[in-house]
């Protein structure tokens, strides 16, 4: 069985709600992610693996840095 926290990080990326200002729309409509935001200043994006592998790289390639 796989590890929960290892699965949880291959579906998820966590990160401050303002590092998506500007992109939100772009990665909604490129990618089949789902943007939740339940703190105003966090959000999480939620997809299967290739795709949150894909949106990092996104996010990356856009001077986003992700822990």
């Amino acid at each position: 069985m796989p590890n929960p926290s290892r699965l949880r990080d291959s579906t998820q990326i966590e990160l401050p709600a303002r590092s998506l200002d500007g992109l939100r729309d772009q990665v909604e409509a490129e990618y089949t992610v789902t943007i939740l935001q339940d703190d105003p200043a966090q959000c999480r994006i939620v997809g299967s693996p290739v795709e949150i592998k894909a949106v990092s790289s996104f996010l990356s390639r856009h001077g986003i840095s992700l822990p």
